[in-house]
């Protein structure tokens, strides 16, 4: 990056998929600015996947500015190394001002109105910033994780890439999310013993009547729904990824058939206690409810096949393949043989260096669309920011679009106030 100056109109902080779309939005416009980024661009997708990761949303959503999918398996999904070279193809194309390897140490409004930026790189200014650096940046490890013994090997999800980083031995994956539901297929497939602590975390069909169920939603309009628009309104933004996978294929993922097959589930992990793990009594219902959602689902589009006179195979009918038994509420990590945990249970937001009065509770950003009520600061790439496609490929165009149109529309009403007293100066 050459001739670097202090201020600048926008600047952006945050170099994946995000940052570089407000980047080629704000290049179109002609407004200067620029991208800071700790690591490298698109750096998460290269060090926080593990090796079989794939997309779990067919590759024809690939759908960032200008920059379509561009492979020939538009209904496939693209493995973690393709999704690389897509995104590198990406900034090769946008091209951004960027500085790279730099940290944002703070970010601060002055009284003139202008923001300071304190860097590793040294100090800038900017008339608006853009947050593009996500919201899954602390990854959540319980407290009961110190008084596991030293000889267990503990990881999250963020930093799990393949059986083989693992020693011998089973497998305790707490959390049956989205990460947590495909780490523990990857160790099944791999011929470890997995125990799996489940949660509530939802399932979705991969295929159903005729086509991909993101296809069905896709066309039914879900992708386009906003945050105004959903039922639970900005509560959707709590809720938990489906589970399923675009793995050999895709296909969907039912923890009842890794059940059959010798995986040993349980409910919600509360606590370890003198060499036991003690889990909730809520293994059915944990199931049950990813169930029930995924049958939801499936009645969604039965609806919308029949309202539209889509001819398409006849509805399957579901039947569960196994049921618990009983509630197990203890496990011995000595007796089990346990020899690793892998943490699957989410992030927390880390905006501890932006001095802003934009958040809630949870430290989670307040906003419309991604503007806050605080003039020149903007969120992008968070789940939910306006409609469900926001978190993905598909969305983050529309988004970046958006904010370049108010960041245009505010550098517009700055310059417009300061009009007059220039004027009266020439005067």
């Amino acid at each position: 990056m050459k001739d670097l100056r202090q201020h600048y109109s926008v600047l952006i902080i945050g170099g994946g998929q995000a940052g570089l779309s407000v980047s080629h939005y704000l290049q179109a416009q002609a407004i200067d600015h620029l991208v800071i980024e700790k690591h490298s661009l698109m750096h998460s997708w290269q060090s926080a996947r593990w090796d079989s990761f794939t997309l779990v949303t067919p590759n024809w959503q690939c759908q960032l500015p200008d920059h379509p999918y561009d492979g020939d398996d538009p209904k496939g999904f693209m493995k973690r190394d393709e999704v690389v070279a897509y995104l590198d193809r990406f900034a090769t194309k946008v091209q951004p001002p960027a500085l790279e390897g730099v940290a944002v140490n703070r970010v601060s409004l002055n009284s003139n109105g202008k923001y300071e930026v304190k860097s590793s790189a040294g100090e800038f200014s900017a008339d608006q910033i853009v947050v593009a650096s996500g919201g899954y940046h602390l990854p959540i490890i319980p407290r009961m994780a110190e008084r596991l013994p030293d000889r267990l090997f503990q990881l999250h999800s963020a930093e799990y890439r393949s059986p083989e980083q693992l020693p011998e031995g089973s497998v305790l994956v707490v959390g049956s999310g989205q990460s947590g539901a495909q780490i523990a297929e990857d160790l099944h497939i791999a011929g470890r013993k997995v125990f799996l602590a489940t949660g509530d975390a939802p399932r979705v069909a991969r295929q159903y009547r005729g086509k991909d169920v993101v296809e069905w939603l896709d066309e039914m309009g879900y992708y386009e729904m906003s945050v105004d628009q959903h039922p639970l309104r900005e509560g959707v933004r709590d809720n938990t990824n489906h589970y399923v996978t675009g793995r050999d294929g895709g296909r969907e993922i039912d923890l009842r058939k890794f059940a059959l097959e010798g995986m040993e589930l349980f409910g919600l992990l509360e606590e370890y206690r003198n060499g036991d793990f003690i889990f909730r009594d809520n293994l059915q219902a944990n199931l049950d409810h990813a169930d029930s959602v995924y049958c939801n689902i499936n009645q969604r589009i039965d609806a919308y096949i029949a309202s539209q006179g889509i001819e398409a195979p006849p509805a399957p009918e579901y039947t569960p393949c196994w049921e618990p038994t009983q509630e197990r509420s203890a496990l011995n990590l000595v007796d089990a043989g346990i020899s690793a945990v892998i943490w699957c249970i989410g992030f927390r937001p880390d905006f501890h260096w932006l001095d802003a009065s934009v958040f809630n509770g949870q430290g989670h950003p307040i906003h419309k669309r991604g503007v806050t009520q605080q003039p020149g600061l903007y969120f992008i790439g968070l789940p939910w920011l306006h409609t469900w496609g926001s978190g993905r490929f598909s969305g983050v165009a529309a988004d970046a679009e958006y904010l370049v149109e108010r960041i245009k529309a505010y550098q517009r009403q700055q310059d417009a106030a300061l009009q007059p007293l220039s004027e009266q100066a020439l005067a």
